[in-house]
């Protein structure tokens, strides 16, 4: 997937560096806080990962019963799996699930135990988490197997398509005829305002709206349906879904348990466009990172959103800042450089002179920053006036900059975005657009070569030079130092720096759920994540 021809843009290497190395100097100071706190959903996952799953007759999850229990009588400031682990060795319950019954009318009791009892139980706790990381390197080597058995996609960018109907019973023969219309990844959306619940829901679901509710029985359900559309095509198909929200990080843990194969999960797309806490969104997407890097996941970032409420041609620099952030996050977590989705889009306003070529600059300077990430390409949504025609045409040209610049995941766009939820026939005229101009001029990127100093290369290095000067501001800014939360980049997100929106560390959905670490605290998960360890 990637481009190593630097000389394209002919960027000087020491700005290149230079860039890398204030988006760590801005990361770093997230990535210890980060560290230094945990949230209901972290724990969630980790019990999760331990084999507890269902839900009481209401649907909300054993999970959320068994955190909320613990968290009632002793806190989670140790981490949820020691307290419950001391119970079920004390004898409280036989096991797992009858405890998290149990706990939901106040039926047991937990403490914090010490001594021998303390090793006992995050020994038990930490056997117990290791065979769900055990299940999830299963997953990513039976992956592979396939990719192997049937044959992977025969070319890049892989063509990425949106199937969400709010049935996964649905779903899935409209996930396996865009298959067949030769879509390689399926991306299944959530349910409008799945994000912001603070639970899983349970089961294979029919109910969702403007999407399909993520749960494990339809991960399943769908990944099942995907698994026989390759062994027909004979082309691994990928999967897709969102480990973003309150709850990414069981959302991530579950993907890696049924073996989907990307997720959105970006670092800050929560804080931004779903107002959910700071603090809380970069706790849970490190933990949800480790996971995605142990499952063999890809990641894709949502950098596209910034340009649909910031102008494309202004804030193009804010979104190379995102793209090195969210490199810098990845790789602090495990991610390798074939995970990296990172996110761009086509969203200048085409009545701007030179957008198209403003465009190019814009897509090779991502792919020249990243040569080695499978870039997400999103196509114009903002601009999209209902005018069919233009809209097709828009989408051709978009696909064209997709193959001139050797994008990784080219997501299909649609003629009818923002008029109707598209018809399966504005999906097959969308695929034919892809393919044609793939099968047409998907050599391009052999033979284009902007001119020295010219348009291309200009506007590039710019946008490259205001992207350093951004960063610099952040990790530069002295205001905020002496405060509760004193990091640079919560001070930028605090001033409205990314997608012109103000989120402040102090505020935000689910910060009721994020605790500081006590001295004795114990996560089985993390710590087998980060040691690379199977017991």
């Amino acid at each position: 997937m990637s481009s190593r021809r630097p000389a394209l843009l002919d960027l000087d290497p020491a700005v290149v560096r230079k860039a890398r190395s204030l988006a760590r100097r801005a990361g770093k100071p997230v990535v210890d806080l980060a560290r230094a706190h945990t949230t209901v959903s972290v724990e969630r996952a980790t019990l999760r990962l331990a084999g507890l799953s269902g839900a009481d007759h209401e649907g909300t999850p054993w999970v959320n019963h068994l955190v909320d229990a613990v968290r009632g009588e002793v806190g989670l400031e140790h981490g949820v799996t020691t307290p419950v682990w001391d119970a079920l060795r004390r004898g409280e319950a036989p096991d797992l699930l009858t405890l998290a019954q149990k706990a939901s009318s106040g039926g047991v009791s937990f403490r914090l135990p010490e001594g021998r009892d303390l090793t006992g139980s995050r020994k038990a706790a930490r056997s117990a988490v290791a065979k769900g990381v055990r299940t999830v390197d299963s997953q990513r080597r039976a992956r592979e197997r396939m990719i192997a058995k049937v044959g992977d996609a025969p070319r890049t960018p892989w063509v990425y398509l949106i199937v969400a109907t709010g049935d996964i019973h649905e779903d899935i023969p409209q996930a396996q005829a865009a298959a067949r219309e030769g879509a390689d990844i399926i991306a299944v959306i959530r349910s409008t305002g799945q994000s912001l619940l603070d639970f899983v829901p349970e089961g294979a679901t029919r109910e969702g709206y403007a999407g399909t509710y993520a749960t494990q029985e339809n991960f399943r359900l769908m990944r099942a349906a995907l698994d026989e559309s390759s062994r027909e095509l004979g082309r691994y198909v990928r999967l897709t879904n969102y480990a973003s929200g309150l709850c990414m990080p069981e959302i991530a843990a579950l993907a890696g348990l049924e073996r989907l194969d990307m997720m959105l999960n970006d670092s800050m797309y929560g804080i931004l466009f779903r107002d959910i806490n700071p603090i809380r969104t970069f706790v849970d997407q490190r933990f949800s990172r480790q996971v995605h890097a142990r499952a063999g996941i890809i990641i894709n970032t949502g950098e596209d959103n910034y340009l649909t409420t910031a102008d494309a041609v202004e804030a193009a620099h804010t979104v190379t800042v995102s793209q090195l952030l969210n490199e810098y996050f990845a790789k602090e977590a495990g991610l390798e450089d074939w995970q990296l989705g990172l996110g761009h889009a086509f969203e200048i306003n085409p009545d701007i002179p030179d957008s198209f070529r403003m465009e190019l600059a814009h897509a090779l300077l991502a792919r020249q920053l990243f040569p080695d990430a499978p870039l997400k390409w999103m196509p114009p949504t903002k601009h999209m006036t209902g005018d069919v025609f233009r809209g097709y045409l828009l989408d051709g040209f978009f696909n064209l900059v997709g193959a001139m610049t050797g994008q990784g995941i080219l997501l299909v766009g649609m003629m009818t975005e923002a008029v109707v939820t598209p018809w399966l026939s504005d999906r097959d005229l969308a695929l034919q657009n892809v393919r044609y101009v793939m099968d047409a001029a998907g050599g391009l990127t052999e033979d284009f070569h902007p001119p020295r100093d010219g348009f291309i290369q200009t506007r590039a290095r710019q946008v490259l030079s205001e992207a350093v000067d951004l960063l610099d501001t952040i990790v530069t800014d002295t205001s905020t130092r002496g405060t509760q939360y004193p990091q640079p980049l919560l001070a930028a997100i605090t001033d409205g720096t990314f997608g012109a929106m103000k989120r402040p560390p102090t505020k935000g959905k689910g910060l009721d759920g994020v605790f500081v670490k006590a001295d004795g605290y114990d996560n089985p998960a993390t710590a087998l994540l980060e040691e690379g360890a199977t017991r």
